[in-house]
């Protein structure tokens, strides 16, 4: 029993095979029976969410007071309903681990990567998520992928600057609130999905389960750090373990069993490595969801002069995507190949090595970076601003799960 299985062939080829050999200390390959104990969180969702989401449909000032208790606390809310009192007494009684001042630390360290940063939350975040079919369900199951896939990176990008800027994450601040909202988003969709006489339990398991959402978690924390790396950015030990401890507390707030989240840098391999082995199945709606997410890259300007952006917007983000990915997997997802770029990108990685290594050795060089990069941040967000009608609320996507 105690028998360690296998590398999961996801982990054998391209960026994922370097960054385990980079990145990974001593085996964290699981048994059989830490396989199994996984699976078993496929079948776990977040009751907590679930009440509140089933307790607005019954009552319709539910939503108004979910807003009071995010922005005062739930003490300010009188006589709440019995399942948001039960939601924010478990939100607002924070674990004994958080430590605000390293969640602030891995903020900064986040907020140095600038606009660079959304390059891993893309490219390799969101197209290697797509792999795993199970997952991808509850997208395909709106029958809207290529309308919404260049909706959802920007409302992924908005979402992922407003919990990792520094402070965000302090009870009532705009962080904070935007991982309880995405929180019910994700109930509502659970509740949409259940409502659904298609949904195939067996092959699917249960819609936005727990193992899902810790596979989402871990995304957006180590496959953001190694992936960052990979682009040159460079972290101390003490910055990358911040980072996982801020999104150890997202995953917190957004309702991942405190089980299953990663205490530090070899947990999170481990559960990476759980999450491969089991998750990573990529199918034909994963094919869509790339291809989607693919056109979205392109969609980034009007004219002659835009068409060349579009084009160079492809080549970048599909090579770094491949380069990550490993040439079966991008293959198979059917992302475009293109060596010559994908050797700029390697050359720029290089460039950003070095430009990182220079910024280690000069005195005040990283508090500037720190800076820059949160001004970046901060012009990118008031670019989306103007382009689509951001909703920080998620109201369109609760009333949508009410819908469907």
């Amino acid at each position: 029993m105690d028998e360690r299985l296998p590398d999961p062939e996801i982990l054998s080829q391209g960026g994922l095979r370097l960054a385990s050999r980079m990145f990974v200390r001593g085996d964290i390959r699981a048994t059989g029976e830490q396989v199994r104990r996984f699976r078993e969180f496929a079948q776990a969702t977040d009751p907590l969410a679930d009440a509140v989401v089933a307790m607005f449909r019954r009552l319709p000032e539910g939503r108004r007071l979910f807003e009071v208790a995010i922005r005062d606390g739930i003490g300010a809310v009188e006589n709440p309903p019995r399942e948001l009192a039960d939601f924010f007494r478990e939100v607002e009684s924070t674990p004994f681990w958080v430590d605000y001042e390293r969640v602030e630390r891995g903020a900064r360290a986040i907020t140095r990567t600038g606009v660079l940063g959304l390059f891993p939350l893309g490219d390799m975040s969101l197209m290697g998520g797509y792999l795993a079919s199970r997952a991808t369900k509850s997208l395909v199951a709106t029958g809207q992928i290529e309308k919404m896939a260049s909706r959802r990176l920007v409302e992924t990008a908005a979402w992922w600057i407003d919990v990792t800027t520094p402070g965000n994450l302090r009870r009532g601040e705009i962080g904070y609130a935007s991982a309880l909202r995405v929180r019910l988003v994700h109930a509502y969709v659970r509740a949409a999905m259940n409502r659904r006489p298609d949904w195939d339990y067996a092959a699917w398991d249960q819609p936005v389960n727990q193992a899902q959402t810790v596979g989402t978690l871990l995304l957006f924390s180590l496959v953001f750090v190694f992936g960052s790396q990979l682009l040159g950015i460079r972290y101390t030990e003490r910055e990358r373990a911040d980072i996982l401890h801020l999104w150890r507390y997202v995953g917190w707030l957004i309702g991942v069993d405190e089980e299953l989240l990663p205490a530090d840098e070899d947990d999170a391999w481990r559960l990476f490595w759980l999450l491969a082995e089991t998750e990573f199945i990529p199918d034909e709606d994963s094919k869509r969801l790339a291809k989607a997410l693919v056109r979205s890259n392109a969609r980034v300007g009007s004219g002659l002069l835009g068409k060349v952006v579009s084009e160079l917007s492809v080549r970048v983000h599909s090579s770094i995507s491949r380069l990550v990915l490993g040439k079966k997997n991008a293959d198979f997802l059917e992302i475009p190949n293109d060596p010559i770029t994908q050797a700029a990108v390697l050359a720029g990685a290089a460039m950003n090595f070095a430009a990182e290594t220079a910024r280690r050795h000069i005195p005040g060089a990283t508090a500037v970076r720190e800076f820059i990069g949160g001004i970046e941040r901060r012009q990118y967000l008031a670019r989306l601003a103007k382009v689509f009608s951001l909703d920080t609320t998620y109201a369109r996507h609760m009333r949508e799960g009410e819908a469907a």
